[in-house]
């Protein structure tokens, strides 16, 4: 492919998540595949759950008068923008005026603040909220106010399309750079749904990991011929994203290229996949990115480890890779820190980002026996070092069936970043 002015960079991430609350962290967690996964539990349940938590209050971190407008998503979305834009060496976004843009994906945004608000209009019999609450609970919230701190004066963008939120945000933001309406653009998502009562909703739907009786930390096995359900997890994950010309001219390095893009849909059930919007949006991605399948060197799978989901994405999957499957390495990272449902692509593209980075594999953890309906060349266990991969894809598949596919390359024209594995960081 032939350098472009408006090949689309990431030159800034920013983490918060069960597996390392930095990129650093991050990586050492994929490298390590050390698992985030913890037992959550509630006086309104009388069931513990397996989930990926962060242990720590960022309320401190806030002013009192910010805290009345920020539900624990938009804390969790603020601070890893704030890492991306920092991690990117920005210092503002007004003096890009309209060329800057915001694009977001949570599925539940301030549901904690809805759940806290509804407690206290059905108990406490309030019938009146207290002030702000609406605007804390509003799914647009953390955009709005990143953009406020930031100066962020472009399009500020809110997608909501399930377990594919941040990755059509990401796509979408790929997409204007590229077609020069923007020359950067902050994109990823968050989501901090870890309430009793959205945990009951997905129960509901008997999707839920059973913890595992040994090591809660192995609950979520995707792939495994014993998978028991998804294990739902809080995080946000942002990256800067610029332009070649644009990061050419601030002379800054940056991790790789976002070099593809792709949208489909099912168009078949609100809650059940289907392998053919899969396919097409893996192929509308590696058409953007003017790959061929078998230029594909790691592929980073939605799977959630549910029994309905997972074998219809290797089914898409090889279809897609039909001539290179049984060579294609794969791994799905969520058996280590979870579903982070609005975060997901996010999180997952940065495991890719990492990958190519540091030449490395991701594992999919606690994958002892494949299903047979299963079979692929997964990456199991631990994760494999010095594995060059040129190029990573990535899937996400959400409920109503909005699929996405991030292709991230390796950028060999300008100046990279070098990451420390986790033996030499610590030496």
């Amino acid at each position: 492919m032939s350098v472009r002015p408006q090949d689309v960079l990431i030159t800034g991430i920013g983490v918060l998540s069960p597996i390392g609350s930095s990129v650093s962290a991050l990586h050492d967690s994929l490298l390590a595949t050390r698992s985030g996964i913890r037992l959550w539990q509630s006086p309104s349940l009388s069931k513990s759950l397996p989930a990926g938590v962060i242990e720590e209050d960022f309320a401190p971190r806030f002013s009192k008068l910010e805290l009345p407008y920020l539900d624990r998503c938009s804390q969790l979305a603020m601070l890893a923008a704030g890492q991306a834009i920092e991690d990117a060496g920005i210092d503002g976004f007004a003096a890009h005026a309209q060329r800057a843009g915001l694009y977001y994906g949570s599925v539940a945004g301030g549901v904690k603040t809805e759940h806290d608000w509804v407690r206290q209009f059905h108990v406490d019999h309030l019938e009146v909220s207290r002030p702000y609450t609406i605007m804390a609970s509003m799914l647009n919230a953390a955009p709005a106010l990143i953009s406020i701190r930031h100066q962020i004066l472009g399009p500020v963008i809110t997608n909501s399309s399930a377990c594919s939120s941040s990755g059509a945000a990401i796509g979408e933001a790929c997409r204007a750079i590229r077609d020069g309406h923007l020359d950067i653009a902050l994109a990823g998502g968050a989501e901090a749904a870890l309430t009793p009562t959205f945990m009951a909703l997905w129960g509901g739907l008997r999707a839920l990991a059973e913890p595992d009786l040994a090591d809660v930390g192995r609950s979520c096995r995707p792939f495994s011929v014993d998978r028991s359900g998804l294990v739902l997890s809080e995080g946000a994950v942002f990256f800067v994203l610029e332009s070649r010309k644009h990061a050419e001219q601030r002379g800054v390095d940056c991790y790789a290229r976002l070099s593809g893009y792709g949208i489909a849909s099912d168009g078949y059930h609100i809650g059940s996949p289907n392998s053919k919007g899969q396919a097409a949006a893996l192929r509308a991605a590696l058409q953007d990115a003017q790959l061929e399948p078998a230029q594909i060197d790691y592929f980073n799978a939605h799977a959630t480890a549910t029994r309905g989901g997972d074998p219809v994405e290797v089914e898409a999957i090889r279809d897609v890779f039909a001539n290179v499957a049984a060579t294609l390495p794969v791994s799905s990272t969520k058996s280590i820190h979870g579903h982070l449902l609005g975060a997901a692509s996010a999180i997952e593209l940065a495991a890719c980002v990492l990958a190519i980075a540091d030449s490395f594999l991701p594992a999919t953890a606690h994958l002892e026996q494949v299903d047979p309906e299963c079979d692929l060349h997964h990456v199991a266990g631990n994760a494999q070092a010095d594995h060059a991969v040129e190029h990573a894809l990535s899937l996400s598949a959400g409920f109503g069936g909005t699929n996405v596919a991030l292709a991230v390359s390796k950028e060999h024209d300008l100046r990279t970043r070098t990451l420390l594995r986790s033996d030499e960081s610590r030496s």
